[in-house]
């Protein structure tokens, strides 16, 4: 793929017509395919009522299609909601006994990757908090941390604020030797970064189709590697997680059911079609040009971005750290504030940009510039000429 391959799929989003998009991080933009996919949807349900067996194609179809994207089986893909729902089935689901322990870094965790553990102490687990080092999740923290009683260990691919990589790999291998499960919030980096769970060693990972997937709210994917998802069972069980082979929906089957295959016993019937069908769509673009190749285009844009940002005086978080800088760029000093900042300047700076139609974030005080695949050389330095032209 060449940088024309990405000139022409950012043709394909509109928001790109009218502003500076680098805000993925909280929410992706819709492409006029993804729209059309909808549509599609849509138009069947309200013309035919909807012929739902084609429906059910489509829905594999996706599942088969994150399952590529991140070199998974399609058995070990679940259809959630969101990424908490996701979090919250492994929590659920794992056989816990008192004393056992997880380990989180919460300092540099969404909540929500922090609340789904914290619920687990009223079963006697003990919530293990490890320090990050300005805003890092630190991989040699998190394995120190570890003991004989650590059941289970949860990180951010990449955290929302300050943005910035985990060694995923490292504590990947540290974990499979213990045999201890490893969760991953991957809310801001899947579709955006390469993501391969068998070179991980990830055995959980939730992701939402509202961000980098470029999709709807309402739906995400729950991976579970199939050696773990055999051995748990679902705290919530329904039709689609039994496993009848070739059977109706509707069908009961034998009291004495068996579990679907692999992450499929934690679907839960019926489906958010409309988000499929517009995953499925967005899909087709992240496996066509490859999240290689994507984290490449994303990698360098975010470089040249941080770089000179840094060279205009500004505090970026991962300056000096490149195996740190992914596809998010954070400017200011943590602290307190979703959308708001105690700095001045950095409040200033804000809104100097949201002015001149670019679109980013405020997260723990900090400005959140977040790219994908539709983002050019030319937001970039019009960024940088926006800001170049507030500090003078």
């Amino acid at each position: 793929m060449t940088e024309t391959d990405f000139a022409a799929a950012r043709l394909d989003f509109p928001a790109l017509e009218h502003s500076t998009y680098l805000d993925v991080a909280a929410r992706g933009i819709l492409s006029r395919s993804v729209r059309r996919a909808i549509d599609w949807q849509l138009d069947d349900a309200t013309r035919h009522g909807g012929r739902k067996q084609l429906w059910m194609e489509r829905l594999e179809a996706t599942r088969t299609r994150f399952a590529r994207l991140i070199h998974a089986d399609a058995d070990e893909i679940a259809f959630t909601k969101n990424v908490s729902e996701g979090l919250n089935i492994i929590a659920a689901g794992l056989p816990w006994q008192s004393g056992d322990n997880v380990v989180v870094a919460a300092e540099a965790e969404h909540p929500n990757n922090v609340y789904a553990w914290l619920n687990l102490r009223r079963r006697g687990v003990v919530v293990r908090l490890v320090p990050t080092r300005d805003g890092e999740i630190m991989a040699s923290s998190v394995i120190d941390a570890i003991d004989a009683r650590t059941r289970l260990v949860t990180v951010a691919s990449q955290t929302f604020s300050p943005g910035l990589r985990t060694d995923i790999d490292v504590i990947g291998a540290a974990c499979r030797d213990r045999d201890v499960f490893l969760m991953v919030d991957g809310a801001q980096s899947v579709g955006v970064l390469d993501t391969d769970v068998a070179r991980s060693r990830i055995d959980g990972l939730a992701v939402s189709t509202s961000k980098g997937l470029l999709g709807l709210y309402g739906m995400g994917f729950l991976y579970c590697r199939r050696a773990w998802a055999d051995r748990i069972d679902p705290a919530y069980l329904a039709r689609f997680g039994v496993e009848l082979e070739d059977g109706h929906e509707a069908d009961m089957g034998d009291f004495a059911y068996r579990l679907a295959p692999g992450a499929r016993r934690f679907d839960l019937g019926n489906y958010n079609f409309p988000a499929v069908y517009a995953a499925h769509a967005s899909l087709e673009r992240l496996l066509e040009l490859g999240t290689d190749t994507i984290e490449r285009h994303v990698g360098a844009l975010a470089r040249r971005l941080a770089d000179s940002l840094a060279q205009l005086g500004l505090p970026v978080y991962g300056q000096g750290r490149r195996d740190a800088l992914g596809s998010i760029v954070c400017v200011g000093r943590l602290s307190a504030g979703h959308d708001t900042t105690g700095d001045p300047a950095i409040a200033a700076l804000y809104d100097h940009l949201v002015a001149h139609d670019v679109r980013l974030s405020i997260r723990r005080g900090v400005l959140r510039f977040s790219l994908h695949l539709y983002n050019s050389a030319e937001d970039v330095d019009r960024v940088i000429e926006l800001v170049a032209d507030k500090l003078r």
